[in-house]
């Protein structure tokens, strides 16, 4: 499907700005402004710093947190780190486990199934904790939107510290200690931290008080810079900071099960970027929870035998190969439910009870990225299917995940409807829900009803922001010194991207097994660059001789040798 963009360029550098930025070289300054850097300690922040920037005990609570802490691991208390299947979950149950241990805890973990238990803590859970002598329980990634279990679990003579990162409700849970910066009257500056930033902060916290033991909590950021990138929070500030530093320890391939994953994915550890996280190690980490279980996840961040390692990366890529195989038919199955649908409606709904929970939110992304609207998939296994759109009538509950545009603020959508969910909750782009069944038809009634009512009125297209328009009839070969200072890449620190004009087409082809991409030969002046377009194969039917092309610079690596190709988003004919 060809989904038309519109393209903006970013305005140019103001001259105060300019001013300075002007120990910079001239496209850097223009890059530093376009991600809101306009003073020079500003700009060293962003490309120099690594590593924390705050003091941890600036944390609501951290004090009262770590005391209580101390006191169990000195009374030998059993602790449980309660975390979460997805890999900021992981990685900070990981990283919380093996920092307590080191410190003399008597430390176990909790990762809760996805399709037993459902995320978050569950009162089921607490008793069992409870029946194996659990004393404290902190969580990580979770515990924030739970009340109700922490008041269950203090009933039971346990006590809960809770470390999140999501935004709390109106009704804070009654625990020992909350660590969350975005709780009221915290006063911490880096407002996104990731679940495993948060960890990492008592960890950070819990070292300085426990000095005699000597833990060097930098040897753990790898897992903050994995559990930060996968869970696509803001890559600026401190998780920038630390992302950059992790990324740095994760590329000397001191541990075995990361080195082992990176092999099975055929990827050298000792280049790692912020990409490979996001599509390679992420998407492996996160493949077990959405198939099975997420335990195999936390074990290959958490051994050291590197015969067990190599055996867990393969089961590990090999759920991923699975997982991919699945969204795609997932995708195409919704599709077909949508078809009559994707042409007039503005909020797509696609369900069947046969959808594995783990994969109706990738399901969702896909649709949303091919149809540029709000996307809703849910499944259940105990819901049972009688006609099309006709489930059980009461009793079974349907489990769906959420995916939206910047246009469409799904969970304020879902706020519009909350009288039909046994729960709900998310941000602004991505959403899910539990529901019954037979409230199932009222709620795509009434979610239509509120995309349609916010998105008829808007000229609904994709936008791709390029940070200059550029001649290319010049080499570009030492734009990546300038580039690398920009990574890592992630969520508001976008990859730079270019427009360039009036590129010269001297051949294409299209590749790859179904042909849905496109190489290409192009000119610029006497300059020829190669370029590669991913999905916009139909472009060889064209025939167009020249185009303008939006996209960014990368390295190709083949047959150990480096060259430079564009990466082109988007492609139009040129107007000239």
């Amino acid at each position: 499907m060809e989904l038309e963009k519109r393209w903006v360029i970013q305005p140019t550098i103001p001259e105060d700005v300019e001013q300075n930025l002007r120990e910079y070289p001239p496209l850097l300054r223009q890059l530093l402004y376009n991600r809101h850097i306009e003073d020079k300690q500003s700009a060293h922040d962003y490309l120099y710093s690594k590593g924390a920037l705050y003091n941890p005990f600036r944390l609501k609570n951290m004090e009262r947190a770590v005391t209580r802490i101390k006191t169990a691991i000195h009374n030998q208390e059993p602790i449980i780190v309660y975390g979460d299947y997805d890999v900021d979950g992981i990685t900070a149950t990981a990283l919380l486990v093996q920092v307590l241990r080191k410190l003399g805890a008597r430390v176990d973990k909790h990762i809760p199934n996805r399709f037993e238990e459902g995320y978050g803590l569950t009162l089921e859970t607490l008793a069992e904790l409870k029946e194996r002598g659990a004393k404290l329980i902190i969580t990580v990634d979770c515990g924030i939107r739970s009340p109700r279990e922490v008041a269950a679990a203090v009933e039971m003579g346990m006590q809960v510290i809770i470390s999140d990162h999501h935004a709390p409700h109106d009704l804070i849970p009654d625990a020992y200690a909350i660590i969350n910066p975005k709780q009221p009257e915290d006063e911490y500056p880096e407002k996104n931290l990731a679940g495993v930033g948060v960890a990492y902060k008592i960890a950070e916290a819990l070292s300085i008080r426990m000095r005699e033991f000597k833990v060097d909590v930098r040897d753990w950021l790898d897992f903050v810079a994995i559990g930060t990138i996968a869970d696509i929070v803001p890559l600026t500030g401190e998780n920038r900071s630390m992302a950059k530093a992790g990324l740095e320890l994760l590329r000397q391939g001191k541990r075995s099960g990361l080195n082992a994953l990176a092999g099975a994915a055929k990827l050298d550890i000792h280049k790692v970027t912020a990409r490979d996280i996001g599509f390679v190690i992420g998407p492996r980490l996160n493949a077990a929870g959405r198939l099975e279980s997420a335990a195999k996840a936390y074990e290959i961040l958490a051994t050291d035998d590197l015969t067990y390692a190599g055996l867990l990366a393969q089961e590990l890529d090999d759920q991923n190969r699975t997982r991919q195989e699945e969204t795609q038919r997932i995708q195409q199955e919704a599709e077909t439910q949508i078809e009559q649908d994707a042409a007039k409606e503005f909020l797509l709904f696609a369900v069947d009870p046969a959808y594995s929970l783990g994969i109706v939110g990738l399901a969702a992304a896909k649709l949303v990225e091919k149809y540029y609207r709000p996307a809703i998939v849910g499944g259940s296994q105990e819901c049972v299917g009688q006609e099309e759109y006709n489930y059980a009538q009461n009793g079974g509950f349907i489990r769906a995940s959420c995916r939206s545009i910047p246009e469409f603020h799904i969970t304020r959508a879902l706020d519009q409807c909350k009288d039909l969910f046994e729960r709900h909750g998310g941000h602004e782009m991505a959403a899910g829900f539990t529901i019954r069944c037979d409230r199932l038809e009222e709620l795509r009634r009434r979610m239509r009803d509120i995309a349609r009512q916010e998105l008829e009125p808007l000229d609904l297209r994709p936008t791709l922001f390029a940070d200059k328009e550029i001649a290319l009839d010049r080499n570009w070969g030492g734009v990546f010194d300038l580039l690398d200072s920009l990574e890592p890449y992630g969520m508001a620190n976008p990859e730079a991207l270019f427009a360039s004009r009036n590129m010269e087409v001297m051949s294409c082809w299209q590749v790859g097994k179904d042909k849905s991409h496109l190489r290409l030969k192009l000119k610029s002046g006497n300059v020829t660059y190669d370029g590669i377009a991913f999905r916009q194969g139909y472009w060889f039917d064209k025939g167009i001789k020249k185009i303008d092309i939006l996209y960014s610079f990368e390295r190709n690596f083949y047959n150990d040798r480096e060259t430079m190709q564009l990466n082109i988003r988007d492609i139009r004919e040129a107007a000239t």
